[in-house]
């Protein structure tokens, strides 16, 4: 019995979705980081023949980003909260003020997912007994503990990432020839883009690939527009 039941603990241990919410912000928070970096000093790179304006503009928008990106996510990340905590009070009034419709509430969401009537009120009369605001905040809200929003944690994990994310390419712009820069910004970034789509997919479990794939499109997408604009503008920054 033990050893099954230490089977079914390691089963589910192999599913990825507690890990959404933070790798989501990271994902996000560190494309952004690379992607709006690079895409900016290449914009600059493709006007300019200095380097002292590039690493400026560049610095600036790591510094702009990251705070940008940080107060972004706890803003959204916190509004989602407030609707899920008044949901949850809400919620808590009407299983005080109106407990037999609220247990007629949860037996037809179970009917609906498959029980028989008779099953889906029993196990709706033993769930209340057991934990009545729990159970609606879980079945009835859609509210459980691996979506529930941590404004702090998705905003510390946005910044962070998006610093990370943004410094590849100051390092590219501070180190490598000021000739050609565009392209060697253009490389590094697909370069740094392609290893953050397989690390980010080897740690949801998804399609390395896929993954792969679509941040290479997109990135490419967003450089090569800045690019253009930088060109067309072909304003000499000294």
């Amino acid at each position: 019995m033990e050893e099954n039941l230490k089977t079914i603990d390691n089963y589910l241990d192999n599913h990825y979705i507690h890990r959404s919410n933070w790798l989501r912000a990271a994902v996000l928070g560190a494309n952004d980081g690379i992607l709006s970096t690079a895409s900016l000093a290449i914009g600059v790179a493709a006007a300019s023949d200095f380097r002292e304006p590039l690493i400026l503009a560049t610095v600036a928008g790591l510094v702009a980003g990251a705070l940008s990106m940080a107060a972004g996510e706890y803003v959204s990340v916190s509004s989602q909260t407030d609707v899920e905590n008044a949901d949850i009070a809400r919620e808590k009034q009407e299983l005080e003020e109106t407990p037999e419709i609220e247990l007629q509430l949860l037996a037809k969401i179970y009917e609906n997912r498959g029980l028989k009537k008779e099953t889906a009120l029993v196990v709706a009369k033993e769930l209340t007994a057991y934990d009545a605001l729990g159970t609606h905040i879980r079945d009835e809200l859609g509210i459980n503990e691996i979506n529930q929003a941590n404004p702090i944690q998705a905003a510390f994990a946005s910044g962070a990432a998006f610093t990370v994310g943004g410094i590849l390419p100051l390092i590219v712009v501070l180190l490598l020839p000021l000739q050609n820069m565009e392209y060697y910004l253009y490389g590094s970034a697909i370069l740094f883009l392609i290893i953050l789509g397989g690390l980010a997919a080897k740690a949801g479990g998804s399609n390395i690939g896929k993954a792969v794939l679509r941040i290479t499109f997109w990135g490419t997408v967003a450089m090569g527009l800045t690019a253009l604009a930088g060109h067309l503008f072909n304003v000499n920054v000294g």
